[in-house]
């Protein structure tokens, strides 16, 4: 693990693995080198962690998840392994630079925003608990996209992280698995009479595992991501080809590679839609029959302690065709009865719903699933049978409560309602932060709650401090360490210990020095990305998140043109000098997000383009949003804006992330903002706008015309809109937008809580006017930021549904 140690390892990896030497352009050869030099440290540790999870004969969970964005490896790599100094110090005896390097890796294209991130996040936290969890994803080809902006517009740009490889994987074509599509059923009955079922005349693919170290926190465990990648059971029709169909002879290889292509096909077609369900049967289908081989070599076909043995968690509504393909495997391949079946598929699954947005709980046409997967259709479908007649009993004549709660949605098209079947079947149920489980047990899934209220809890998010603090904000975390030591890295609750130092002058100071210096990269990488200069005394404003109508960035961007206005009629007495960060994508077919995004751009061109706003306002729309920036843009905020629309955001874990780097919050009492506000105190928070049953009771007399009326700051900024002043030569591109705004029935009721959110940034303005006093604030969030840390979430998982040991890896 010293230095000389590594420079041996990487100049071995460089000349013999590689063949480069130093005449050639070899920057991404030198980063290779390093990873292989590091892995070879944490395979030796993979090994062991293995091997001691066998010999403790141990219950394991399963994390299946459609989504794992993991950002860059090689800090997390270092930091996990304590080698950072040895590294740095290995790279510039050989006069490489660790920086240039760290820069040469691709983000891993493997997610889309906050769902894969908390996976990331989740998996890091169970490594370093010594948790034996393994997680299942997909390897897609391509990530959800790279995103440029052209004249204000979003472009999707394929986004190939894997052009150049990845060096942190490891294929495993020994465990290559094969996956059913298509076809139908025969029912046949045995020599002993004993019906069985044969899924027959399929179209199969093949899933091709990569593993993925994930290390602990100095802890010698590392556990294992392993990523399916779809591939042909033949490479090519030889038959097709020597007859001269070169097309037709590599068909059905391009098609079974498309299934991992691309994360989140657009599934506003129905082709979209297809390769969807595709991508999720595969992931759950590989995974399964991957866990069912490593137990039958171990236990044969005995499956009496399967259930005590194994946890599979949900990772929201997506790896729900788990619940049917289990059943299938266990009765279909191994002979289990459905009851025998059933019994250890509701004991071993369990269901993380992430979202209250009824639009987003998956449906699939049932003709489209019967086609796709004709087996799991029949298996649904007596889930169903099963069901509705514990319902009946329970209920009787109740038929509107059977109508309403089935997993089979009935009308002119029948659709399975994938959320309904996760609830049914799962026997642990959660949200992701207080006032999100309390909403899916009143609203959402409130007839299940009925049934089954002891299957629903409630697991507040968390993200992991490691990655966070410990490798994004070092300067931060150096500072903390020489004041309370370092062990809030793995007890987050640590931080406490951090209060009295707000009341310390000297500490502040150094805190502040600290926030500036952060708040340089920040601005390096505004004017890098977005040609726009930030002031760095000025409050850095920023919301960075997937661009959706919810999350109301369109809310934020109406406070610049309120503050805009405000500087053009010279009222700038108490304005504070303001740099306003958006950033997120849209995804491809969302055209009202798209259009937001292009608001924002015109608003910023607008704004920094005029004279009168210099020194004191400045907007920026950040492209290509993603972990590596957000490592720098987290350290760097004042302010975190959290401001959906009440009963709308399940948790985020954007929220947590500033708020362990000090940034104060503005936001609403939505998802974890509540718990936030509530861990670092009301006066340390800037809460705005109505509640979630404000929202629900004001929804029947909404009325925005008479409240933009009513508000001459709103009718002046609306003025500004509808004048076309933001586009003077594209005229009524953002009729849309305020058609939205100016309706009645806006689910998102943006004008409702306009004034509230302008008084609330004035009382933003006011505070950060007292330099010494926003410190204190901002050292007091981070001090109070412990719930947040994943390795909590976890640590409730475990006792309340996984029940897993903690293993320590056996020692060479």
């Amino acid at each position: 693990m010293d230095a000389d140690s590594i420079v041996d390892d990487f100049r071995r990896y460089f000349s013999h693995t590689l063949g480069r030497d130093e005449s050639a352009d070899t920057s991404h050869q030198m980063y290779a080198s390093l990873v292989l030099s590091l892995r070879d440290r944490l395979v030796e540790r993979w090994r062991n962690t293995r091997l001691a999870y066998q010999e403790a004969n141990c219950k394991h969970t399963y994390y299946l998840s459609l989504e794992f964005l993991m950002g860059r490896a090689l800090g997390n790599a270092m930091l996990n392994l304590d080698v950072d100094a040895a590294t740095a110090d290995a790279l510039r005896t050989m006069g490489v630079e660790l920086e240039a390097l760290v820069e040469q890796e691709h983000d891993a294209g493997l997610g889309n925003g906050g769902l894969g991130r908390l996976a990331a996040c989740f998996l890091d936290s169970c490594a370093t608990l010594q948790l034996p969890v393994t997680g299942y994803g997909i390897r897609y080809e391509y990530g959800m996209f790279r995103q440029k902006i052209d004249n204000g517009n979003q472009l999707e740009v394929p986004d190939h992280w894997l052009r150049d490889g990845n060096p942190w994987e490891i294929e495993r074509p020994e465990y290559a698995t094969r996956i059913k599509f298509g076809g139908h059923t025969e029912f046949i009955t045995d020599q002993s009479g004993k019906m069985q079922v044969r899924w027959v005349d399929t179209r199969d693919v093949m899933a091709m595992p990569h593993d993925v170290p994930v290390p602990g926190y100095q802890n010698g465990t590392v556990n294992t991501l392993r990523l399916w990648r779809a591939a042909a059971t033949e490479e090519f029709d030889l038959s097709e080809f020597n007859a001269g169909s070169y097309t037709e002879a590599v068909a059905a290889k391009n098609a079974a590679e498309h299934i991992t292509m691309v994360l989140y096909p657009n599934d506003s077609s129905e082709n979209g839609k297809e390769l969807r369900l595709r991508q999720q049967y595969f992931l759950a289908s590989a995974s399964l029959q991957d866990i069912l081989r490593e137990w039958v070599k171990l236990h044969g076909n005995d499956f009496s302690q399967f259930a005590e043995k194994n946890c599979f968690q949900l990772n929201d509504t997506h790896p729900t065709c788990s619940v049917p393909e289990l059943m299938r495997l266990l009765m279909d391949e191994h002979g289990l009865s459905w009851s025998k079946a059933w019994t250890i598929t509701s004991r071993t699954m369990a269901y993380t719903n992430h979202t209250l947005l009824p639009e987003a709980l998956e449906k699939w046409n049932v003709n489209m699933f019967r086609r796709l997967l004709p087996r799991l259709m029949e298996i649904v479908c007596e889930i169903n049978a099963h069901f509705l007649s514990e319902i009946a009993l329970r209920y009787p004549g109740d038929t509107d409560r059977q109508r309403r709660m089935s997993i089979i949605e009935e009308g002119d098209q029948q659709y399975v309602r994938m959320a309904y079947l996760a609830v049914v079947a799962c026997h642990s149920v959660n949200g992701v932060a207080a006032l999100h489980s309390e909403l899916l047990q009143q609203h959402l899934l409130h007839d299940f709650y009925e049934v089954w209220p002891k299957k629903f809890n409630n697991k507040t998010n968390g993200v992991t401090p490691r990655r966070w603090m410990a490798w994004s904000n070092p300067t931060m975390s150096k500072l903390i360490n020489q004041t309370i030591g370092e062990g809030w890295i793995t007890d987050l609750s640590q931080l406490q210990k951090l209060k009295p130092y707000a009341d310390d002058a000297a500490f502040r100071a150094e805190w502040h020095q600290v926030k500036q210096a952060n708040k340089q990269r920040l601005a390096d990488l505004v004017l890098q990305d977005c040609d726009v200069d930030f002031d760095t005394h000025a409050i850095f404003d920023v919301q960075v998140k997937r661009i959706h109508e919810y999350k109301r960035q369109l809310l934020n961007v109406l406070h610049v043109i309120h503050l805009y206005d405000r500087i053009k009629r010279g009222d700038t007495a108490d304005l504070t000098p303001r740099c306003v960060l958006i950033g997120g994508k849209a995804a491809p077919g969302y055209m009202m997000a798209k259009r937001i995004i292009k608001l924002v751009n015109a608003v910023a061109r607008v704004v920094n383009g005029d004279p009168a706003t210099a020194g004191l306002l400045r907007l920026a729309f950040l492209p290509d949003y993603r972990v590596s920036a957000m490592e720098i843009i987290c350290p760097g905020t004042d302010l975190s804006e959290q401001v959906s629309t009440a009963g709308k955001e399940a948790s985020g874990t954007g929220n947590m992330k500033f708020m362990m780097n000090g940034a104060l919050t503005i936001g609403t009492l939505d998802g974890a903002n509540i718990e936030i506000r509530e861990e670092a105190g009301a006066e340390n928070f800037f809460l705005f706008g109505l509640t979630a049953e404000e929202v629900d009771a004001n929804r029947a007399s909404y009325n925005p015309g008479a409240i933009i009326e009513g508000d001459e700051d709103f009718k002046r900024v609306m003025g500004l809109l509808t004048s076309g002043n933001f586009n003077l030569f594209e005229p009524g591109i953002f009729d849309p937008i305020i058609h939205s705004i100016y309706s009645s029935n806006d689910p998102w009721m943006t004008a409702a809580d306009f004034r509230s959110y302008i008084d609330a940034q004035r009382r933003v303005d006011q505070a950060y006017r007292n330099r010494d006093e926003w410190t204190r604030m901002s050292i007091i969030n981070t001090a109070t930021s412990g719930k947040f840390s994943s390795d909590r979430t976890i640590m409730d998982y475990n006792r309340e549904v996984w029940k897993l040991p903690q293993v320590a890896p056996k020692q060479p």
